[in-house]
């Protein structure tokens, strides 16, 4: 173990007792949080069918685990006779990766991944002995890389973003972030710019291949739900607040538009689902009545101007009632959140200024008329209804957001097409000795 590395396993141990002062935190408002620790913590009794070979795959939350949906699909299509394991850090994520489970049964199990523990990644690894690791988007933990390598696992970043925010702040932990990179046997990233900045931080093998967000599919069921609730509220303009974050609801609700509800259907979707009870208490000491989504057939209520979506994997039916949809975490500075669900659904997007999270995503919506940048609060609710009350202008950004997502689909069929090789390279390994993947 590298001096960088050892200083970094002390802080990690140090930490440990935090970790679970933090899970019992959170597990305040989402009890799911007290269960599996022995997971978290390395001292899980794990079992697994070793005879038939298993595929890794780490998506942190929902949206990595969203965005890991096609490429399980493809690779389940792929490899019939492989299996697969679905490792998350989120109760969210986990519930999100146990719809997938369902869609392969026995071939999909979950765990959450283990702190970054020497003993504990080594006993995971040791547990289910995956052919090969593949992390989505920005988990790239120095000690679980390491001990990968040294058993012999490869591992893979797909989906891989770095902003240059990100950059910037892994400099001051540069020869880490070198370290870790370097055992990647490929990194796949969203974007020429992400993969240029991967590059600095020192993975040696890097590949711009596309978002694989992109190829996201609503499930149709919940559009048409979408269509029939939006076709309820008659003539009102419906304005969605997608994914928002903690503070950005208190912005919306001051600067929310005199009358506007007597003439407009407002709905908030706020990112995390701890804090609903949270947003409804705000909602409520603004003086504004709501409906709460999580109540039997609210939908039947046509009288209500404001609802709380408070319900979990239903996005595509908010998004389909939507006539223009903001989407959270860009009012304040948190990166933004997934615009490409909206667009998949073709409806138009508004964002705030603050989307470093999404950016080459975000800035080629604009550049594709799918979407609008606003400054503030009280811009996004003037563009917003400014939208929702010009057919033209609504038709021709709902028609750009449908014609955007679909030009930028094929992410997965890329990222497969690269990982089989080390796929294949693993599973021949396994009969007849260490090889080499065709480079």
């Amino acid at each position: 173990m590298s001096a960088v590395r050892a200083a970094y396993t002390a802080l990690i141990f140090l930490a440990a007792p935090f970790a679970a002062l933090y899970l019992l935190w959170r597990s305040r408002r989402q009890p799911e949080y007290r269960s599996h620790w022995a997971e978290r913590f390395g001292v899980a009794r794990w079992s697994t069918d070793r005879a038939q070979p298993l595929i890794w795959l780490h998506a942190v939350s929902v949206g990595e685990t969203m965005a890991a949906a096609p490429l399980i699909a493809a690779l389940a299509d792929h490899y019939p006779a492989h299996n697969f394991l679905l490792t998350h850090m989120t109760p969210t994520g986990r519930a999100a990766g146990a719809a997938l489970s369902a869609r392969w049964p026995g071939r999909v199990v979950q765990s959450y991944l283990p702190y970054d523990l020497p003993y504990a990644v080594r006993r995971f690894l040791r547990a289910f002995q995956p052919l090969v690791g593949i992390s989505l988007e920005t988990e790239a933990w120095p000690n679980l890389v390491a001990s990968a390598v040294q058993q012999s696992v490869p591992m893979v970043l797909v989906n891989a973003r770095l902003s240059e925010a990100s950059y910037r702040a892994s400099r001051r932990y540069a020869s880490l972030m070198r370290e870790t990179a370097a055992r990647f046997s490929i990194v796949l990233a969203q974007s020429d710019a992400d993969a240029a900045r991967i590059r600095k931080v020192g993975a040696p093998r890097v590949e711009s291949v596309g978002n694989m967000k992109f190829d996201f599919t609503p499930d149709p069921a919940m559009v048409e739900r979408g269509r029939v609730w939006r076709s309820s509220l008659a003539r009102r303009p419906v304005l969605l607040f997608a994914s928002t974050r903690e503070g950005e609801e208190a912005m919306l609700l001051t600067a929310l538009p005199r009358n506007l509800c007597s003439r407009a259907t407002v709905i908030i979707v706020p990112r995390h689902p701890q804090r609903f009870d949270d947003v409804a208490r705000l909602i409520e000491a603004h003086g504004t009545p709501f409906v709460r989504c999580s109540q039997p057939d609210f939908e039947s209520r046509s009288d209500a101007a404001f609802f709380l979506g408070d319900s979990m994997g239903e996005m595509p039916v908010y998004y389909a009632a939507a006539d223009v949809a903001f989407i959270g975490g860009s009012l304040l500075e948190l990166g933004g959140q997934n615009l490409i669900e909206a667009c998949a659904v073709g409806t138009p997007v508004v964002v705030g200024p603050h989307t470093f999270n999404f950016a080459q995503a975000t800035e080629d919506a604009i550049a594709a008329v799918a979407a609008v940048r606003a400054g503030d609060a009280a811009e996004a609710f003037a563009t917003m209804t400014d939208i929702a009350d010009s057919p033209l202008r609504r038709q021709h950004m709902s028609e750009a957001a449908s014609y955007f997502a679909a030009a930028h689909r094929g992410a997965t069929a890329r990222t497969l097409e690269r990982l089989t090789p080390f796929i294949d390279a693993a599973s021949a390994s396994r009969v007849t000795g260490p090889a080499l993947p065709a480079m």
